[in-house]
């Protein structure tokens, strides 16, 4: 009896293991074209170079910027295209806000009592990102992955600012903003979804930087874009 029934345990279990091979979605690598939904938190900042204006730098030390928080959402459509390969598309709304902080002179700021530390920039991004996604091999109900693509933003903040504030003092920006990514993940596939974890980090390659005769924009020769993004996406 006793070895009937280690007998009767060992099968279970190889039964047992046999379904944990078979996974969740096994056709769904296969499919040519599916959607889904990414939502994501980004962390923004500005890449930016201090001015060479000898004047200028007699009044500040430096400028620099800092991550700051944002949102995104955005719609996929993948295409399959081999084993390993898929092309997405991946059009959405960010909205971010990024600082610029000065290091004004000891002697500036005793006479310049109004003079600003930090101003905020906050934009609202069409994006339209096109990416390659690298597969690897699955294992069970996981999957590893690489992305890189490139991407188009449109600021329809900084739009809205240049055309109808022109006498405002604020950092004005192109509203055009060209960008290569590179990013990695790792794929989950659930009982009816396939729900995946994402890092990803973005550069701009454009500069944003409106000419302006203001002190605060001329503090700086060029403006470009960072950007980090945790995301979360379910595709069905």
């Amino acid at each position: 009896m006793k070895l009937k029934g280690l007998i009767l345990s060992f099968l279970s279990f190889l039964s047992l293991a046999s379904l944990a091979q078979v996974g969740n979605l096994g056709q769904f690598d296969q499919r040519l074209l599916h959607w889904g939904i990414q939502v994501g938190y980004t962390q923004s900042k500005f890449d930016l170079d201090f001015s060479a204006d000898p004047e200028l730098r007699e009044t500040l030390q430096g400028v620099t910027s800092y991550y700051a928080p944002g949102f995104h959402i955005a719609i996929i459509g993948d295409l399959r295209m081999g084993q390993w390969f898929n092309l997405r598309l991946l059009p959405g709304i960010t909205l971010i806000t990024r600082d610029v902080t000065y290091a004004w002179e000891q002697g500036y700021l005793e006479t310049h009592r109004l003079a600003e530390r930090r101003r905020n920039v906050e934009s609202v991004y069409g994006d339209i990102p096109l990416e390659i996604k690298f597969r690897a091999q699955r294992y069970h109900n996981f999957r590893p992955y690489l992305t890189a693509g490139a991407s188009y933003g449109f600021d329809f903040a900084s739009l809205r600012k240049n055309r109808n504030q022109t006498n405002e003092s604020i950092i004005r920006l192109q509203p055009g903003d060209f960008r290569y990514s590179m990013g990695m993940g790792f794929d989950v596939f659930l009982r009816y979804v396939k729900f995946a974890i994402e890092l990803k980090m973005s550069f701009g390659l454009a500069d944003l930087k409106v000419q302006d005769p203001d002190v605060y924009i001329r503090s700086f020769d060029n403006l470009s874009s960072r950007t980090f993004m945790l995301s979360f996406t379910f595709e069905g």
